[in-house]
């Protein structure tokens, strides 16, 4: 096949990133949730942080190729970091949540030079074992953190200095809607610009990539800094919303939980954090309301039976129904990947 041209490629790009009637569409029936459900706010408000977990692990993982087990050490820094300024120093939202952004992105990007080393099942070890040392660290500075009894006493300012955080969740859930959004039109015109593009082909031939040019050290750095500071905001959203913070947000189910929901939604298209976060938290609660000693059990079959009925097949048509929805990008089918060793 003739080679593109820079032109053709920008333009293929801005067509790829243009907003399709269903995006719209998702985005007006999330909305409208604020109105029309007002008695699942609280609920809503967890899909809406576990959506937007879901979606720094996927711009890692399914745009960069980089398998992770340890993603809750940036969710749990988020976290502990925004329940700590708010303790410590202020309660406005906007500046907690930016400040615990900034210390998860700090936190990958110093162990990003961890994860470039070695193949997957050395960064699957590194990841965890990065999540478990964070673990043991909030565990052990008990002063601090609260250790096995929580971060308590935490008490969140006025949104914006005119809305307060009420008991049916309705302001936390305005709160990490709005969140959630901005941060997903930043990620989409991230995996829609050249530099999504150049993730990709690391993902697809990391030799091929660096034989063209591409600085693929510097690109991987690059996107697990900024997936760690998604992480770290939807971490400070579940502190400030819930005014508090236990060893939980670092545990390892957190990773798993997170994992759960790509493979249920599908992994290499943003929306399918959203779409798995929600199918996640309505069998979640469902479940639990139906069997709570089990529902785990539950979860675990369901996962089973996903693997077993054909995951390939069914990840291939919920992309093509998302390219149709929201834009050709979703539903493009991914070539397999050339092994590491053939440039």
């Amino acid at each position: 096949m003739p080679s593109l041209t820079t032109d053709e490629v920008a333009t293929s790009l801005r067509r790829k990133g243009r907003w399709g009637l269903g995006e719209v569409l998702f985005w007006l029936a999330a909305a409208a949730t604020l109105f029309f459900l007002p008695e699942r706010h609280l609920i809503l408000n967890e899909i809406a942080i576990i959506g937007l977990f879901a979606v720094s692990l996927d711009l890692i993982l399914g745009y960069a190729g980089i398998v992770s087990l340890g993603h809750a050490a940036f969710f749990g820094v988020g976290a502990y970091v925004a329940g700590i300024f708010a303790k410590e120093m202020t309660g406005d939202p906007l500046t907690g949540l930016a400040v615990a952004g900034v210390a998860a992105a700090l936190l990958g990007f110093a162990t990003s030079f961890l994860v470039l080393r070695g193949a997957d099942l050395t960064r699957l070890m590194v990841t965890l074992g990065v999540a478990l040392v964070a673990g043991e660290i909030a565990n052990q500075a008990s002063w601090l953190t609260g250790g096995a009894d929580g971060l308590q006493g935490i008490m969140m300012g006025p949104l914006l200095g005119m809305f307060e955080f009420d008991i049916f969740g309705t302001t936390a859930y305005a709160y990490s809607l709005v969140v959630l959004f901005v941060l997903f039109v930043v990620a989409r015109r991230i995996v829609h610009s050249p530099f999504g593009l150049s993730l990709r082909s690391i993902r697809d031939n990391s030799l091929r990539a660096r034989a063209v040019g591409i600085p693929v050290n510097r690109r991987l750095v690059a996107i697990y800094t900024i997936s760690a500071a998604y992480a770290g905001i939807a971490g400070g959203l579940l502190a400030q919303t819930t005014q508090f913070v236990s060893l939980d947000v670092l545990a390892f189910h957190r990773s798993a939980d997170v994992l759960l929901v790509l493979v249920i939604g599908g992994v290499g298209y943003l929306y399918g954090g959203l779409i798995g976060a929600v199918i996640f938290k309505v069998l979640q609660d469902i479940l639990s309301s139906m069997t709570p000693q089990y529902w785990q059990f539950w979860i675990g079959l369901i996962l089973v039976v996903l693997v077993l009925a054909g995951r390939e097949r069914l990840t291939e048509r919920a992309r093509f129904l998302a390219g149709r929805l929201f834009g050709r990008s979703a539903g493009a089918p991914r070539t397999a990947p050339a092994r590491e060793g053939r440039p």
